[in-house]
């Protein structure tokens, strides 16, 4: 039975092993871009912020004194639940891929202890190794385990994963207790002390023999893999390198294998001479540098330095007159290679009659090729000098080229790999289509030489006369019996039928010379014929897919999967210099994708669910390195247009509707003109570059050249215009004025010049500008205010959860240059700064902040526009979204010092009680109400502080938001009539639904299985068709007393405040107590809204009984007839302005102050 038989148990559950080791090493890879960099504990703040809460295996040793000092600390407590909060889908990842390493090995070593113990029936140890699928297999299991082993120490440091492992036991302690395993996968994957970074290594002793014993294998199962690897061909890939001088590379898999294996066996390495100089002669003799695992290079001499009988046995190989003497033979082969691979690319070289007559002299040229590029690319890679001998031995090999004659540049190679990929995939697609319509054409030349044949049998015969051919039986008889022969030829027997047509073909030359047929040319001609339909079906028969998986082995780059990284700059170079490069680069790309089949061939035979996933990942890097080495274009592109740009506006004159012909040679401009027209002729032929690429399959995914060339294009966009929002919009926060206008308008400016530039390149690039322009834009927004908004929110959202974010089109992220995030919070800032109401007043009638001091205008109507043309609407609605953000925040603050610091004052709510008393019932007049309202003024006045800022920086935001709404209102009434009017018609159809609803509860109610409401409500805030002081924020719990203290807190401020007539409005009375009366007012407003209606309510009529309360004790004293007092005034201004900001009816505050107390006042205000 075969190995691999489904019936075979023993087959299918190391297969299926294997098949799983290759995915653990994918998601080991994957989750290693995922890292938190809380983990990292880099920078001082996240080490001062996190590390109390994110110990290593220290933890273990003392888990109550951790727990302990992080529950005794509230400020620890509530940063530890939030951290939990965040990561624990992603801990809970890691933690499975950690814990499918340790279940990986128990499983190998219980299917090792079942051939032993002889579960799977007439299957042993030794029966496995000696079977050619089996020997792979149990080499391919210990091997991955290695590899498992070491990516994870490389990827993800020894201290992070005690920190994760850690941080993943105390958040899931429950599933901890229950899974028995956590201490294994703890003392597996605990610190090494192995430390990697791109310019060095930091290598334990005995590093890593003893990461790799931790788990103990059978000494026994080593020895035998080891053993087999050692000196067998497991793969039997000599038969398609016969050159003797191939060896390494044809061994090259196996020999990767054997290096991870034998740090399992430390004591070959360190004491085997024998058998280390077997392993080196045999696998090693020409090269010291390797590629363990998909592009993953090992320089021997620096891996094998602490072992004595593996450095020894390499002295050899790293002897420098060999090192010389390989790089010089291999550099030397570069240019003559290359001029026999453009030989065969040149146009009208490989027909079909070329390719089947030259099959192996292609195969010969196309092995020499790939050998001499990865012996170079390997051996002059920088990826693998962690050492100082790694560095020296590369020196020697790059010293050495130089002597070779006319030199040696990098660039020779890249030129090398792409003619040979172009060559491998051309004949690649050639034998497919020769295979595909292989038995046709075999059928179709059988008929043609039969009928030849019979005609000339009829020749012969003198039934059919040909000129001077005389009757003669015997040949007639002769070839009908030869058409009996080539129409008897099978396909399925091609070795019998290929000997058969040699023979024919024989005797075809022989009749002609012996029976002297060469005098007459027809029956000369067909006989030529004959033997050429015969020759050809020769070849057509040996089109065997044997060169095409010979072609698959020779063709292999998965050793550059991460080497080809460095020829970036000459593909990025040769595409600017010549745009259809593209097409050779495509068979490159194809020619990466083969890196594919390591990791998958397994998966695929073993029918795993996880080929979809581990083969998206791969292809998923695949592609992203076609992207970026394609991004050159639209890189090229964008500097292209930035100079037409520049041309057409500083430098081409706008020809006027009328023109005098004296000044047409003026307007006319020629030299400037073809500038631009060679300018914009470049950008079109990029263009036609890229699609020349056409739809290309990269492992499983396929690549669009249109859709490629549009995501360049969003790319570079999305990089200029991000880079541009945060290098214009920097504030000095410490400045006494603001250039925030100067700001704008510059910005404005150069996002002007963008979008001008996308409106010129879309029709030579086909593609929708504005579309294009305003999804970018809006995302570039969107995203940085959701990262903005993170430190207003417990549960944050990371660039994996980001709907906004991508990783084909990245949104740069940027250092903080101040307290802010990025530049939505600096702009968001800068506006707060200058409006800050400590410094300025706001006069609603005029829209406007004016200066206190110098009393001039600082923020005007104008701001917003100029906002909007910098920022677009989408950056108006995503200030207007974190200003929101920083209301929510402020009014959290502002409940937890209610609750938390002011009710806990014992004197504060003993005034507050007394206070209750006096005003009870509030439909009377409170007796002596100067001296009852002034004491508990007075009383109360130091404790306002936090609740002033709170109240004030709502109201500051407030009626910053109400400008942003009006100019969203404006400019959506202005560009989108009918969307505008829409959208105002279903917003209050919708309002007239719940209020026929409230009156009539039969009416139905828009309810939670309508989305409607949910779904119009960002339209109708993006279009300024709301109010934001109408807006609940939050819903916060209830506060006793809280009207009464809103009450008192209000009458202290009306204190520092005076109507001033030439405004219309309250300023402050003394500059050395600014307050402003306009954001008092809002802010007051909002906190009210945020609590049940009926506070409001209560508090309106508790003011209305200070109103009566104060007017009543000035009728009854000695001034009856003077004017309202200045409090009375104040009073009923914030009550006007209450009301108008709130959108109330005047009637709710006439229940409660008489309608000839508002006469006077008014009266008062003329």
């Amino acid at each position: 039975m075969d190995f691999l038989a489904e019936e075979n148990t023993c087959g299918q559950t190391v297969l299926k092993l294997v098949s799983r080791g290759n995915a653990i090493i994918a998601e080991l890879l994957r989750l290693s871009a995922f890292v938190p960099s809380e983990f990292r504990l880099e920078t001082k703040e996240d080490k001062d912020k996190y590390e109390l809460i994110l110990p290593d295996f220290q933890y273990f040793s003392g888990p109550e004194f951790f727990e302990k000092r992080i529950d005794s600390n509230p400020t620890l407590q509530d940063l530890d639940e939030e951290f939990r909060e965040n990561h624990i889908e992603m801990l809970g990842r890691f933690y499975k891929a950690f814990e499918s390493i340790h279940k990986y090995i128990i499983d190998l070593l219980r299917f090792v202890d079942d051939l032993e113990e002889g579960i799977f029936i007439q299957q042993t140890l030794e029966t496995v190794v000696f079977d050619n699928d089996g020997k792979q297999l149990l080499s391919e299991s210990l091997f991955l385990y290695g590899v498992m082993l070491l990516v994870t120490d490389m990827n993800i440091e020894g201290v992070i994963r005690e920190r994760m492992l850690v941080a993943f036991h105390r958040y899931s302690s429950q599933r901890a207790s229950v899974d028995t395993n956590v201490d294994d996968v703890c003392k597996l994957l605990r610190s090494t002390g192995y430390l990697r970074s791109p310019t060095m290594v930091k290598r334990p002793v005995k590093y890593p023999e003893d990461y790799f014993g931790r788990i103990a294998i059978p000494k026994h199962f080593i020895d035998m893999v080891i053993g087999r690897l050692r000196s067998d061909d497991i793969y039997n890939q000599i038969s398609s390198y016969p050159n003797p001088t191939h060896r390494s590379t044809a061994l090259a898999t196996q020999a990767a294998m054997l290096y991870v294996i034998l740090f399992f066996s430390p004591n070959t390495l360190n004491s085997k001479q024998a058998q280390m100089r077997e392993i080196v002669d045999k696998h090693f003799p020409d090269n010291w540098v390797i590629s363990m695992y998909m592009g993953i290079t090992v320089n021997l001499c620096e891996a094998w330095e602490p072992y004595k009988a593996a450095r020894t046995a390499l002295n050899n190989t790293l002897d420098p007159d060999n090192i010389q003497s390989l790089a010089i033979s291999q550099v030397s082969k570069v240019a003559m290679l290359q001029k026999q691979v453009l030989g065969y690319l040149k146009e009208g070289t490989l027909l079909e009659d070329y390719l089947l007559d030259n099959v192996q002299k292609l195969l010969n040229c196309l092995r020499e090729c790939n050998v001499t590029i990865r012996w170079i690319m390997m051996h002059t890679a920088t990826t693998a000098d962690y050492d100082r001998k790694s560095k020296l031995l590369r020196d020697q090999v790059t010293s050495a080229v130089q002597n070779v004659k006319d030199g040696y540049h990098p660039r020779q190679l890249f030129e090398l790999l792409l003619n040979t990929a172009q060559l491998e995939f051309i004949l690649s697609q050639m034998f497919k289509r020769l295979l595909a319509k292989k038995q046709e054409k075999w059928e179709m030349l059988k008929k043609e030489g039969t009928e030849r044949m019979v005609e000339l049998g009829e020749v012969f015969s003198g039934t059919k006369p040909l000129t001077r051919v005389e009757k003669n039986e015997h040949l007639q008889e002769w070839f009908t019996e030869m058409s009996s022969q080539i129409n008897s030829l099978s396909y399925v027997d091609s070795t019998t039928a290929g000997r058969k047509i040699s023979q024919l073909v024989q005797a075809l030359e022989e009749v002609q010379e012996f029976h002297q047929l060469e005098s007459n040319l027809q029956v000369k001609q067909f006989l030529a014929d004959t033997r050429l339909y015969l020759h050809q079906m020769l070849r057509t028969i040996n089109i065997k897919e044997e060169v095409l998986i010979t072609l698959q082995f020779v063709a292999d780059l998965s050793y550059a999967w991460k080497l080809i990284d460095s020829y970036t700059a000459y593909m990025q170079e040769g595409i600017k210099k010549n745009a259809h490069l593209v097409i050779k680069l495509r068979a490159t790309f194809l020619k990466m994708a083969s890196a594919l089949d390591l990791p998958l061939v397994r998966i695929s035979e073993a029918k795993s669910r996880d080929l979809g996933s581990v083969s998206a990942y791969y292809s998923r890097e695949l592609v992203a390195y076609v992207r970026k080495v394609m991004q050159i274009i639209p890189e090229t592109m964008f500097t292209v247009l930035h100079r037409i740009i520049e041309m057409q506006t500083n430098h081409i004159k706008e020809v006027p509707t009328r023109l005098d012909k004296d000044k047409m040679k003026e307007f006319a401009q020629l030299d400037e003109r073809f500038e631009v027209a060679r300018l914009t002729h470049s950008i079109s032929v990029f263009t036609e570059g890229i699609l020349m690429m056409k739809t290309t399959l990269v492992g499983v995914i396929k690549v669009d050249p249109k859709k490629l060339l549009e995501d360049g294009i969003r790319k570079e966009l999305v990089k200029q215009v991000a880079e541009t929002l945060h290098v214009s919009l920097m504030f000095n926060q410490r400045a006494k004025g603001s250039d925030l206008e100067a700001t704008l308008r510059l910005l404005a400016d150069k996002m002007s010049g963008f979008r001008r530039s996308f409106e010129y390149i879309q029709d030579y690039v086909n593609v929708y500008g504005l579309k294009i322009w305003q999804e970018e834009v809006s995302r570039i927004i969107n995203y940085n205010v959701e990262q903005e908004c993170n430190s207003f929110l417990r549960q944050k959202i990371y660039d994996w959860q980001s709907v906004y974010q991508s990783t084909t089109i990245p949104i740069p992220r940027f250092p903080p240059v101040d307290y802010s995030v990025n530049f939505i919070g600096r702009l968001a800032r800068e506006i707060l700064r200058i409006t800050d109401p400590r410094l300025t007043s706001y006069i609603d009638p005029m829209s406007a902040w004016y200066d206190n001091r110098s009393k001039l205008e600082v923020v005007n109507l104008k701001i917003w526009g100029q906002l909007r043309d910098a920022v677009d609407v989408f950056g108006l609605s995503a200030l207007d979204r974190f200003f929101c953000f920083m209301i929510v925040r402020e009014i959290q603050s502002f409940h937890r010092y209610l609750t938390n610091t002011l009710f806990k004052t014992s004197a504060f709510v003993t005034v507050i009680n007394n206070f209750f008393k006096i005003v009870q019932p509030v439909s009377s007049i409170v007796g002596e109400a100067p001296k009852q309202y002034g004491q508990v003024i007075t009383k109360c006045s130091k404790l306002w502080g936090p609740f002033l800022d709170t109240v004030m920086k709502v109201g500051q935001i407030q009626l910053i938001r109400r400008q942003i709404m009006q100019e969203l209102n404006r400019t959506c009434k202005y560009d989108s009539k009918l969307l505008a009017s829409s959208m105002q018609s279903l917003n209050q159809s919708l309002l007239s639904s719940v209020e026929a609803h409230y009156k009539d509860p039969s009416y139905p109610y828009p309810g939670d299985d309508n989305a409607v409401i949910y779904e119009l409500t960002p339209y109708l805030e993006s279009a300024g068709i709301h109010d934001p002081l109408t807006k609940i924020y939050v819903t916060l719990k209830p506060v006793n007393g809280l009207t009464y203290t809103v009450l008192v807190f209000i009458l202290t401020q009306l204190t520092k405040l005076v109507y001033n007539k030439s405004v219309g409005g309250m300023l402050c009375k003394n500059l050395k107590e600014p307050l402003d009366g306009a954001p008092f007012v809002t802010g007051c407003l909002t906190v009210l809204r945020q609590f049940h209606s009926n506070h409001t309510e209560e508090c309106l009529a508790l003011m209305g009984q200070y109103v009566r309360s104060m007017v009543d004790a000035q009728q009854t004293g000695k001034d009856k007839n003077a004017d309202l007092s200045s409090d009375v005034v104040n009073a009923l201004f914030f009550l006007e302005e209450f009301v108008h900001y709130g959108q109330m009816a005047r009637k709710v505050v006439e229940q409660h102050i008489p309608s000839y107390i508002f006469d006077e006042f008014r009266h008062h205000l003329q």
